[in-house]
Protein backbone atom coordinates (compact mmCIF):
# COMPACT_ATOMS: atom_id res chain seq x y z
CA UNK A 1 0.00 0.00 0.00
CA UNK A 2 1.34 3.74 -0.88
CA UNK A 3 0.39 7.15 -0.94
CA UNK A 4 1.16 9.88 -3.46
CA UNK A 5 1.86 13.43 -1.79
CA UNK A 6 3.51 16.34 -3.57
CA UNK A 7 4.44 14.04 -6.90
CA UNK A 8 6.37 11.49 -4.60
CA UNK A 9 5.30 7.99 -4.07
CA UNK A 10 5.36 7.13 -0.46
CA UNK A 11 5.16 3.51 1.46
CA UNK A 12 2.74 2.70 4.05
CA UNK A 13 3.28 0.96 7.23
CA UNK A 14 0.17 -0.67 8.68
CA UNK A 15 0.30 -1.61 12.39
CA UNK A 16 -2.97 -3.34 14.29
CA UNK A 17 -2.68 -3.29 18.02
CA UNK A 18 -5.01 -3.56 20.74
CA UNK A 19 -5.92 0.39 21.10
CA UNK A 20 -8.97 2.20 20.22
CA UNK A 21 -8.08 5.16 18.08
CA UNK A 22 -5.72 5.51 14.45
CA UNK A 23 -2.44 7.62 14.21
CA UNK A 24 -0.51 8.55 11.50
CA UNK A 25 3.57 9.77 11.67
CA UNK A 26 6.49 9.81 8.99
CA UNK A 27 9.21 7.72 9.73
CA UNK A 28 12.84 8.65 9.30
CA UNK A 29 12.78 7.23 5.50
CA UNK A 30 9.36 8.81 4.95
CA UNK A 31 7.09 6.35 5.31
CA UNK A 32 3.65 6.89 6.59
CA UNK A 33 3.49 4.59 9.55
CA UNK A 34 -0.28 4.08 10.72
CA UNK A 35 -0.69 2.88 14.00
CA UNK A 36 -4.83 1.62 14.33
CA UNK A 37 -6.87 -1.00 16.27
CA UNK A 38 -6.78 -4.96 15.21
CA UNK A 39 -9.95 -4.96 13.21
CA UNK A 40 -8.91 -1.88 11.34
CA UNK A 41 -9.56 -3.13 7.78
CA UNK A 42 -7.78 -1.89 4.26
CA UNK A 43 -10.51 -0.52 2.67
CA UNK A 44 -11.60 1.75 5.74
CA UNK A 45 -7.79 2.43 6.25
CA UNK A 46 -8.12 4.12 2.18
CA UNK A 47 -10.66 5.92 3.12
CA UNK A 48 -9.54 7.89 5.97
CA UNK A 49 -6.11 8.13 3.94
CA UNK A 50 -8.84 10.27 1.36
CA UNK A 51 -10.56 12.41 3.85
CA UNK A 52 -7.54 13.33 5.89
CA UNK A 53 -5.14 13.67 2.40
CA UNK A 54 -5.00 17.90 2.91
CA UNK A 55 -3.93 16.64 6.88
CA UNK A 56 -1.38 14.52 5.83
CA UNK A 57 0.09 16.52 2.88
CA UNK A 58 1.06 19.03 5.53
CA UNK A 59 2.57 16.98 7.97
CA UNK A 60 4.33 15.67 5.78
CA UNK A 61 5.96 19.05 3.99
CA UNK A 62 6.65 20.33 7.96
CA UNK A 63 8.61 16.98 8.55
CA UNK A 64 10.50 17.67 5.48
CA UNK A 65 11.01 21.22 6.32
CA UNK A 66 12.43 19.94 10.26
CA UNK A 67 14.58 17.35 8.05
CA UNK A 68 15.70 20.14 5.87
CA UNK A 69 16.44 22.52 8.92
CA UNK A 70 18.47 19.74 10.45
CA UNK A 71 20.51 19.12 7.44
CA UNK A 72 22.27 22.62 7.69
CA UNK A 73 24.00 24.30 9.83
CA UNK A 74 24.80 27.70 10.04
CA UNK A 75 27.96 29.58 11.69
CA UNK A 76 29.30 32.97 11.52
CA UNK A 77 27.68 33.52 7.81
CA UNK A 78 28.04 30.38 6.44
CA UNK A 79 26.27 27.15 5.74
CA UNK A 80 27.22 23.93 6.48
CA UNK A 81 26.06 20.75 5.40
CA UNK A 82 25.86 18.61 8.43
CA UNK A 83 27.38 15.08 9.21
CA UNK A 84 27.04 13.08 11.99
CA UNK A 85 30.16 10.42 12.61
CA UNK A 86 30.06 8.72 16.19
CA UNK A 87 33.97 7.75 16.12
CA UNK A 88 34.71 11.52 15.22
CA UNK A 89 36.43 13.22 18.93
CA UNK A 90 35.08 16.72 18.44
CA UNK A 91 33.45 18.63 16.01
CA UNK A 92 35.84 19.18 12.75
CA UNK A 93 34.94 21.57 9.36
CA UNK A 94 35.97 20.54 6.06
CA UNK A 95 35.16 22.86 3.09
CA UNK A 96 31.28 23.02 3.24
CA UNK A 97 31.11 19.89 5.43
CA UNK A 98 30.83 20.23 9.31
CA UNK A 99 31.41 17.10 11.24
CA UNK A 100 29.75 16.08 14.74
CA UNK A 101 29.62 13.23 17.13
CA UNK A 102 26.09 13.12 17.79
CA UNK A 103 23.01 16.09 18.06
CA UNK A 104 24.09 16.56 21.25
CA UNK A 105 27.97 17.42 20.44
CA UNK A 106 26.28 19.92 18.03
CA UNK A 107 24.59 22.02 20.29
CA UNK A 108 27.41 21.61 22.91
CA UNK A 109 29.19 23.36 19.87
CA UNK A 110 26.61 26.02 19.43
CA UNK A 111 26.68 27.00 22.57
CA UNK A 112 30.81 27.02 23.69
CA UNK A 113 31.35 29.09 20.15
CA UNK A 114 28.73 31.66 20.91
CA UNK A 115 30.07 32.18 24.72
CA UNK A 116 33.79 32.68 23.20
CA UNK A 117 32.66 34.86 19.78
CA UNK A 118 30.29 36.97 21.86
CA UNK A 119 32.98 37.60 24.32
CA UNK A 120 35.85 38.04 22.19
CA UNK A 121 34.35 40.41 20.51
CA UNK A 122 32.76 42.14 23.37
CA UNK A 123 36.63 42.35 24.18
CA UNK A 124 37.64 44.22 20.97
CA UNK A 125 34.64 46.81 20.86
CA UNK A 126 34.42 48.06 24.73
CA UNK A 127 37.92 49.86 24.76
CA UNK A 128 36.38 52.26 22.00
CA UNK A 129 32.92 53.17 23.95
CA UNK A 130 34.39 54.82 27.20
CA UNK A 131 30.74 55.43 29.32
CA UNK A 132 30.46 51.44 28.64
CA UNK A 133 30.72 50.28 32.74
CA UNK A 134 31.76 46.41 33.59
CA UNK A 135 28.62 44.50 32.45
CA UNK A 136 27.38 41.00 32.69
CA UNK A 137 27.10 38.86 29.37
CA UNK A 138 23.80 36.48 29.52
CA UNK A 139 23.14 34.59 26.46
CA UNK A 140 20.05 32.36 25.43
CA UNK A 141 17.77 31.81 22.62
CA UNK A 142 15.19 34.53 21.76
CA UNK A 143 12.57 34.94 19.54
CA UNK A 144 12.13 38.71 18.73
CA UNK A 145 15.01 40.13 19.87
CA UNK A 146 18.69 40.02 19.27
CA UNK A 147 20.02 41.66 22.11
CA UNK A 148 18.60 43.45 25.68
CA UNK A 149 20.08 46.15 27.66
CA UNK A 150 19.38 46.11 31.02
CA UNK A 151 20.89 49.30 32.07
CA UNK A 152 19.82 49.06 35.97
CA UNK A 153 21.32 45.28 36.57
CA UNK A 154 24.39 46.04 33.96
CA UNK A 155 23.85 42.70 32.18
CA UNK A 156 23.31 42.93 28.64
CA UNK A 157 21.40 39.16 26.90
CA UNK A 158 22.89 38.25 23.57
CA UNK A 159 20.47 35.93 21.59
CA UNK A 160 22.45 32.36 20.55
CA UNK A 161 20.67 32.69 17.17
CA UNK A 162 23.48 35.34 16.55
CA UNK A 163 26.31 32.69 16.45
CA UNK A 164 24.97 32.14 12.82
CA UNK A 165 25.37 35.32 11.54
CA UNK A 166 28.91 36.66 10.25
CA UNK A 167 30.73 38.80 12.52
CA UNK A 168 30.27 42.37 11.13
CA UNK A 169 26.47 41.47 12.50
CA UNK A 170 27.62 40.14 15.76
CA UNK A 171 29.38 43.37 16.12
CA UNK A 172 26.42 45.94 15.26
CA UNK A 173 24.36 44.24 17.86
CA UNK A 174 27.06 44.42 20.67
CA UNK A 175 27.34 47.87 19.45
CA UNK A 176 23.52 48.45 19.52
CA UNK A 177 22.95 47.29 23.15
CA UNK A 178 26.02 48.83 24.57
CA UNK A 179 24.98 52.41 23.26
CA UNK A 180 21.69 51.77 25.25
CA UNK A 181 24.02 52.22 28.11
CA UNK A 182 23.61 56.18 26.49
CA UNK A 183 20.71 56.18 25.57
CA UNK A 184 17.96 53.91 26.46
CA UNK A 185 15.51 54.28 23.93
CA UNK A 186 15.69 54.46 20.09
CA UNK A 187 15.67 57.88 19.66
CA UNK A 188 17.87 59.77 17.00
CA UNK A 189 20.38 60.86 19.77
CA UNK A 190 20.35 56.84 20.24
CA UNK A 191 21.31 56.29 16.36
CA UNK A 192 23.84 59.06 16.16
CA UNK A 193 25.48 57.07 19.06
CA UNK A 194 25.42 53.70 17.34
CA UNK A 195 26.55 55.74 13.64
CA UNK A 196 29.50 56.53 15.82
CA UNK A 197 30.38 53.18 15.99
CA UNK A 198 29.16 51.47 13.11
CA UNK A 199 28.69 53.91 10.56
CA UNK A 200 26.33 51.08 8.31
CA UNK A 201 23.85 50.10 11.13
CA UNK A 202 20.63 50.83 8.75
CA UNK A 203 22.20 48.13 6.06
CA UNK A 204 23.07 45.82 9.49
CA UNK A 205 19.34 46.39 10.54
CA UNK A 206 17.90 45.58 7.00
CA UNK A 207 20.18 42.50 6.90
CA UNK A 208 19.14 41.03 10.61
CA UNK A 209 15.96 41.30 9.59
CA UNK A 210 15.29 39.81 5.70
CA UNK A 211 18.60 37.21 6.34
Amino acid sequence: MNIKIDDTQLNIIVIRKKNKNIYFRFNENNDLVVTGPLNMTDNYLIELLKKNYNSLKKMYQKVNKQKENNAFFSYLGHNYIVIYDPNIPSPLIEGEYITFKNAQAKDKFLLNECKKVFESRIALIKPHINYVPEFKLRIRKMKTRWGVCNRKDNIITLNSELIKKDVSLIDYVIIHEMCHFKEGNHSSRFWAEVSKYYPDYKSARKRLRSE
